[in-house]
């Protein structure tokens, strides 16, 4: 009996160990793979839709292709073409001048208003949503808008002058003042946004920083300087880059508004390169304008990051 019972024993301890291995093995297996697993969908996203389309756009640039006939490859043509292309260069001025007026005035209206409704104020939930509103509105029945109340004959705010006896101005038809017209318009459309974001940096701010400056005897606008401004330097950072990014995105606007006019005085970066892609069907010189000046933004937001951003 004993002899069959260690018999039995022996058997039943070396039929587990044999069944377990493998299941040691495929379960080691499976969290070895479960990350790669997870990670798929984002992997698969940034190859179909970032990877390849940097890739081909940098191939088409060594080529000539209207998308109806074939590629015929041309070699550095386009990058030369590119160096010597007033126009776009032209278009590039127009958005650094979009852009010089477009970033000051959002920076100092959103951070004055979320300043204002980080105080105690009555209805502050009611200014908040307000100020969101045009943010989640389509940026074409933005332009669209905005193109009826700059109207130079027929327009809201000329029709106001003309009663309070001020010429008309040609807020879009005058070169020297239309790309400054989409400017306004464009921070009054994002400006919302970016109230929200310095309202949450300056809700961040510890109140006892505040308490501690007012019993040495500093004002608020010392406050606000020496406290409100270094503590909100990272919001800061993000807004001045986010609005940057959306500058030199400019499109919706001068393509509705008027076109790239007057005089290409507003013919911004994005629309001539979206001119040239889809009206002209130089496909080529197209990803050769976009690759290049997707390196001159990428070069900006370098530079800002390394004399704007600073540690508290």
């Amino acid at each position: 009996m004993l002899k069959n019972y260690d018999c039995n024993m022996d058997i039943g301890i070396e039929i587990p160990l044999r069944t377990i291995k493998p299941s040691k093995k495929k379960s080691s297996l499976r969290k070895r793979l479960l990350p790669y697993l997870l990670v798929s969908p984002y992997l698969i996203f940034v190859s179909v839709f970032v990877a390849f389309p940097v890739l081909f756009c940098f191939f088409l640039t060594f080529h000539k292709w209207n998308i109806i006939s074939p590629m015929t490859f041309i070699g550095t043509d386009n990058y030369s073409r590119l160096l010597h292309d007033r126009l776009f260069w032209k278009a590039i001025g127009n958005t650094l001048k979009f852009l010089l007026l477009h970033i000051p005035l959002q920076l100092m209206i959103s951070l004055s208003l979320a300043y204002l409704l980080n105080q105690q104020l009555r209805a502050a939930s009611f200014f908040r949503s307000s100020f969101f509103m045009p943010v989640i509105v389509s940026g074409v029945v933005v332009t669209i808008l905005w193109q009826q109340l700059l109207g130079y004959d027929s327009g809201l705010i000329n029709r106001v002058l003309m009663h309070m006896g001020v010429r008309k101005i040609g807020w879009l038809v005058d070169p020297g003042t239309a790309i400054y017209s989409i400017a306004v318009m464009a921070t009054w459309k994002n400006l919302g946004l970016y109230v929200i974001l310095f309202l949450v940096g300056l809700q961040t701010v510890p109140t006892q920083y505040y308490e501690a400056a007012k019993m040495e005897g500093a004002n608020r606008w010392q406050q606000f300087y020496h406290i409100t401004l270094p503590m909100i330097n990272p919001t800061i950072f993000m807004v001045v880059i986010l609005s940057t990014i959306g500058g030199f995105s400019l499109f919706i606007e001068p393509y509705i508004m008027t076109g790239g006019g007057p005089l290409n005085t507003t013919l911004s970066a994005v629309l001539y390169i979206y001119k040239q892609a889809f009206q002209y069907y130089n496909m080529g010189y197209s990803a050769t304008l976009g690759f290049f000046y997707a390196l001159m933004i990428m070069t900006v937001v370098i530079l800002q990051k390394k004399f704007i951003e600073k540690e508290v």
